[in-house]
């Protein structure tokens, strides 16, 4: 597969967010891909005027033979409307159902065609749920209309990888989330997907202990002792290299996560606020498991930035080449 052959799929996120702009500020750049953002095109065209930029926007017939190799200050739309219109910084229910039309879009053409892959700005999770569309988030999502009874996010920068046993919930819900079932699908997905997606032949993997300390030998916990340890064994009996539970205060040293190709980390706030401060704005986000190639940003909406131009975009570049990346490693097997 030559890079022209490969397609990146873009969907622009929360209208009022700074997905569009970072949608915007990614045309002006030089990418050896075909390139299409999912959105309203008159939302595009609006907050091009507002960032003082100039951008030809040209609408996409995916059924037609078009060349959607990208050049900058071009950009491919595939038109979803929006139900209303949209100010920057200001939410509207109305717009939930557009959101997830670009997902479901985007999905099908990654579905269609195995040269293509999705990158996804950032969504705001509350006011899908506030127009009665239970929503927790992308990961779930993509799962759901995969028909996949497993995926794991995985959050990913320079020199660091964090993989999550849990996701989207309540703190007081994770220890009864964790059971040794489950966890053996995560750390099969990710092990899988290390070594197809990423191309690390025998990955290692460092899991967190649930507890402080690991459980401190069953006396702060007992998850470690019953479940992770046990699984630990099993796994590394059938070829997985997964660590025994390691205390996650100092596994998260440079030193001591070195070894690692990737980190598991039993519940989000326990693995991902070292990554952010470690990589905010290089970071990016990977759903395993899916039958599709999945990336986007680690950050959310910034509603206070959309339409005012003081964005980074790094962790929306970094997505899209790591998703480039992917594509070609998978398809080229």
């Amino acid at each position: 597969m030559t890079p022209e052959q490969s397609r990146l799929v873009i969907t622009s996120g929360e209208p009022s967010g700074i997905g569009p702009d970072l949608c915007l500020l990614m045309a002006a750049l030089p990418w050896e891909c075909q390139l299409i953002v999912i959105a309203d095109p008159n939302l595009l065209a609006e907050r091009a005027t507002m960032l003082g930029q100039t951008v030809h926007i040209c609408p996409v017939d995916l059924a037609s033979k078009q060349d959607f190799r990208h050049q900058p200050g071009q950009l491919w739309v595939s038109p979803v409307s929006l139900t209303k219109s949209v100010k920057p910084g200001i939410l509207d229910i109305a717009n939930a159902r557009y959101v997830l039309n670009m997902l479901d879009q985007a999905l099908t053409l990654c579905q269609s065609d195995r040269h293509t892959a999705m990158v996804t700005a950032p969504v705001q999770k509350s006011v899908i749920n506030d127009a009665g569309i239970s929503f927790s988030g992308h990961t779930e999502y993509l799962q759901q209309k995969c028909n996949v009874s497993r995926v794991v996010m995985m959050l990913a920068g320079p020199n660091i990888r964090v993989a999550l046993a849990t996701t989207h919930l309540p703190l007081r819900a994770v220890p009864d989330a964790i059971n040794a079932d489950m966890l053996r699908e995560v750390v099969t997905i990710l092990n899988h997907d290390l070594q197809h997606r990423f191309g690390i032949r025998h990955p290692k993997i460092g899991m967190c202990g649930l507890n402080p300390h690991a459980g401190e030998s069953g006396h702060l916990g007992h998850e470690e002792r019953d479940i992770l340890q046990p699984l630990a064994h099993a796994m590394r009996q059938e070829g997985i290299d997964l660590s025994d539970p390691l205390p996650a205060d100092t596994l998260f040293i440079p030193a001591q996560r070195a070894p690692y190709d990737a980190i598991l980390a039993m519940y989000h706030d326990q693995g991902l606020p070292v990554l952010k401060y470690m990589t905010f704005g290089h970071g990016i986000n990977i759903t395993l498991g899916l039958p599709v190639i999945r990336t986007s940003v680690d950050h959310g909406t910034a509603l206070d930035r959309a339409g005012t131009g003081n964005i980074d975009p790094g962790s929306m570049k970094a997505a899209m080449l790591t998703a480039l990346e992917l594509l070609q490693r998978g398809t080229a097997a």
